[in-house]
């Protein structure tokens, strides 16, 4: 740098995507979660050991919107819900960057892929996506702007194109909705080489041409592709780029490198690096991952396990030689030695009488017949999800399904623990075990966490941050979806050979206790909407609830989804005992924005649900007045 004729120093960015030494949940599993306030917090443990080791700027929160479970990146955003996934964006934006770009606890975080990425048509990554102007404005863009609104850094375009414009060169989302309508001015950063990729998408000649359009589009950082050092001076020269353009280009870059203290000290101290990890960093990895876990399926009371239990341990992901496959991916820094597989963290554990392991198929036939239970770790390896990897199947991987099927035929009660980045079609691994626990890919303390919640240590605190089909054939499917003209009964508008109701709805997530929800109360002024309700435990343990308030304008100037979540609340309720849970929704939340994102408030009645998940709840009806 002291070398440089301007000496400017260098910013040096990571994907820092959902831990750095200490790998949590993958970002799904931590939508799971409904526990802003606990991805909050790994987010500022992953700034600071990043910034230890040199790095200013990460690229996240991905903030797509996504309903297709093919696709492999569904694993590193958080899921198919507007509203959800913007309280998600605000936690990690505020994890990531509140205690000061410039400090060594703090770095700039960048909401990518702006905007649409998630629609790309059939799962397949980076594929064209179509996404209509209403829909642009009240699903794919809701995140983006809560990260705005947070104050994120930076973002990324993405690499998708609609309507005819790749998101690189799309002026219109990024100097105009961006910039203008959100009065944003942080620095955008194009994807991997996508800057020169708008020549495959048949938009730009040759490389200059596609400079010309990223930087006027208002594309800052040409990440990779070559193609703004190397014709960015002509261009300029040329007047085909005025140089006010360049300037504010740079000005940003240079504003974000002064935010990041780069030009008071450049350098990172040599001795900042994590040697070990912190106990209060693996304590906070674990408490999230406990509570992204979700209890599908739980015939008999088998879980909790009781205490002198002789449990079987088998499956491919029991095998402790693999137990790097629950980082997940985009897991760059996270490192094999520091986890503690579900192997060791069973044996170690008071609770069994004894633990057994097998780890190839017939072994764990013949284990399966002398133990009290069995626990089958299977799932999908790391590398099955996330960029450019996307499928064709919702299936286990071959192999698995038979083995679950074989261990159900014994007899021995079988607990199956899934770990997967994507939704999953389970028919039958349900039909096949007494108990279903989806773990996604759990991060660093996944063996701990598992454990916590297999023994009773903790409870499945996990809901569904997307809906589970039963098949491939219901893909896409969300709840939040339109009602169409023919929601009518005995007219054969959907299936034919299956039910059209998913496996298990968004929301949805099983505890170890019973809850009871009763005298839902709806009070609206000229802030919006306050909705309470008494919720009851009336089971045997103590838990948690995650309450959840649901939306639909009954009537309105054009179709809306037929329910919409609007507010959530995570509550402990002792057992035995009954509490008061107050949810608001702001008067501007119960409207819509239309095509050119202006927003629309509409008198006339609503209907408002609050419940467990999307499928289930007290009902109630009011007039809204703007």
């Amino acid at each position: 740098m002291e070398r440089s004729r301007l000496g400017i120093p260098l910013l040096f960015a990571r994907d820092v995507i959902h831990g750095h030494r200490t790998v949590g949940p993958i970002p799904l599993g931590q939508a799971a979660s409904f526990w802003p306030e606990g991805v909050l917090r790994l987010a500022g443990i992953a700034a600071r050991e990043a910034r230890a080791d040199g790095i200013h700027w990460t690229f996240t929160p991905m903030l797509d919107i996504a309903r297709d479970p093919r696709w492999g990146r569904i694993a590193e955003g958080f899921g198919e819900d507007p509203h959800l996934a913007s309280v998600m964006a605000e936690a990690v934006v505020r994890g990531f960057q509140e205690a000061g770009l410039h400090t060594m606890a703090g770095m700039a975080a960048c909401a990518k892929h702006y905007v649409g990425y998630g629609t790309a048509e059939g799962g397949r990554d980076y594929n064209t996506g179509e996404i209509t102007p209403t829909t642009l404005e009240n699903v794919y863009l809701p995140p983006f702007r809560a990260a705005a609104k947070a104050g994120v850094a930076t973002v990324m375009a993405a690499f998708i194109e609609f309507d005819g414009k790749p998101a690189t060169a799309n002026g219109e989302i990024l100097n105009g909705i961006l910039r203008r309508r959100w009065g944003w001015d942080g620095v955008i950063v194009s994807d991997w080489n996508a800057v020169a990729e708008l020549v495959n998408h048949g938009v730009a000649e040759d490389l200059p041409h596609a400079a010309q359009l990223a930087i006027l589009a208002g594309v800052d950082i040409d990440m990779a592709g070559g193609a703004y050092w190397r014709h960015l001076p002509e261009l300029v020269r040329a007047g085909k780029v005025p140089m006010a353009v360049l300037d504010d280009a740079v000005r940003r870059v240079l504003r974000l490198k002064a935010d990041c203290g780069l030009f008071d000290d450049p350098y990172t101290p040599e001795d900042a690096a994590l040697v070990e990890i912190p106990d209060e960093h693996r304590s906070a990895a674990r408490e999230l991952a406990r509570r992204a876990i979700v209890l599908l399926q739980n015939k008999g009371g088998l879980l909790p396990l009781r205490p002198g239990t002789r449990i079987g341990l088998v499956g491919p992901l029991a095998n402790p030689a693999v137990r790097e496959t629950f980082f997940g991916t985009w897991t760059l820094d996270g490192e094999e030695q520091d986890m503690t597989d579900i192997l060791s963290a069973l044996r170690s554990h008071p609770g069994p009488k004894e633990v057994w392991h097998a780890v190839l198929p017939d072994e764990a036939v013949a284990l399966a017949r002398l133990c009290d239970v069995v626990v089958a770790a299977v799932g999908e390896w790391r590398h099955r999800s996330g960029e450019d990897n996307s499928t064709t199947t919702l299936d286990l991987p071959p192999g698995q399904t038979e083995l679950l099927q074989y261990l159900g035929k014994i007899g021995t009660p079988l607990v199956a623990v899934v770990a997967a980045g994507r939704s999953l079609a389970l028919e039958p691994v349900l039909e096949a075990a007494d108990a279903v626990l989806f773990a996604f890919h759990p991060g660093l303390e996944s063996g701990p966490a598992i454990v916590d919640v297999l023994m009773g240590d903790a409870e499945p605190g996990g809901r569904l941050p997307v809906t589970f089909p039963r098949c491939l054939g219901q893909v896409p499917i969300y709840y939040n979806h339109k009602n169409t003209g023919r929601p009518v009964p005995n007219f054969r508008y959907r299936y034919v050979d299956r039910p059209d109701s998913p496996q298990f709805p968004f929301g949805f997530g099983l505890t170890y206790t019973e809850f009871e929800y009763r005298d839902l109360r709806i009070e609206t002024d000229a802030d919006g909407l306050r909705a309470k309700v008494t919720v009851a435990n009336t089971g045997t343990r103590d838990g948690e609830e995650v309450v959840q308030l649901y939306v639909r304008d009954d009537v309105a100037s054009i179709s809306r989804p037929v329910k919409e979540l609007k507010a959530f609340r995570r509550v402990a309720v002792p057992q035995g005992t009954e509490v008061q849970v107050e949810l608001t929704v702001a008067r501007n939340d119960l409207g819509f924005l239309d095509g050119e994102g202006r927003l629309r408030l509409e008198p006339g009645t609503f209907t408002v649900w609050v419940g467990p998940n999307s499928a289930e709840g007290l009902e109630a009806r009011f007039r809204f007045e703007p």
